[in-house]
């Protein structure tokens, strides 16, 4: 890692309304750094990963991105910057087999871009990305159409989809929510592949031990807040944290 950040997140708040979803929230995120985000339902963290990516425009505060302000462009120039991100909530398109989802971001600008317009039979790419995240040829499973594919798999298509952009930060949101411990397992040696290759990651998760396995640092939100940062231990022994969040769930 080096000491210039790869992300800067700076006074970043929004209010909705009169409602304050995010107040003055501060950061930074090293490069090749996996960094953690947790709190309890309605903290903040994803309106945190939408104001990065714009998919909402903040009330205030600025975004940098390798020095430079991001914090007003539109999401996919953002995505064209190499900022990729997963929702928590997946929405494929169900009537296309699972290799056919993957054209968007193989026909992206970025990947036009990065390719130098000499990308190959795209499809063939489709196949190993989703081979390389879990999809196993031989069962056919790519081929078949998303709206028949169990949640593990879209949470895995979901992956691939951001992993074909190439980008230099991940923003994966509840990547693990509905998997079982297993699933889980299968998952953690792509996501540690990506930080051997020096990519940034940032990681929304209720699955806390999980997490807590993977991650260099844990930022903890509560009503709009960043209350915590630091190593996992150290966010844990927070009597701040256990209050507001932990609870049982710290043994």
């Amino acid at each position: 890692m080096t000491d210039a950040p790869i992300l800067k997140v700076v006074d970043l708040s929004k209010l909705f309304g009169g409602v304050r979803a995010l107040h003055r929230v501060n950061f930074s995120l090293n490069p090749g750094e996996l960094m953690g985000v947790i709190g309890p339902n309605g903290s903040g963290k994803t309106t945190l990963v939408n104001l990065i990516t714009r998919f909402v425009k903040p009330t205030s505060g600025t975004v940098f991105f390798k020095g430079k302000k991001i914090s007003h462009l539109p999401p996919y120039k953002i995505v064209r910057l190499g900022i990729a991100r997963t929702f928590q909530m997946v929405k494929p398109f169900y009537n296309l087999p699972a290799y056919k989802n993957m054209i968007i971001p193989l026909y992206s600008p970025r990947m036009k871009q990065l390719a130098s317009g000499r990308y190959g039979d795209r499809d063939a790419v489709a196949l190993d990305l989703l081979e390389e995240v879990g999809f196993e040829r031989d069962a056919f499973v790519a081929y078949k159409v998303a709206g028949a594919l169990p949640q593990g798999y879209l949470k895995r298509l979901e992956l691939a989809k951001a992993i074909a952009l190439d980008p230099d930060i991940f923003i994966l949101d509840e990547l693990f929510s509905g998997l079982s411990l297993a699933e889980v397992a299968t998952i953690v040696p792509i996501i540690e592949k990506l930080r051997m290759a020096g990519k940034s990651i940032i990681m929304i998760e209720h699955r806390l031990k999980e997490l807590f396995r993977i991650a260099d640092r844990v930022i903890v939100m509560n009503f709009g807040e960043k209350i915590a940062d630091g190593l996992a231990a150290e966010v844990m022994a927070s009597e701040a944290v256990k209050s507001a969040y932990l609870g049982t769930e710290a043994d």
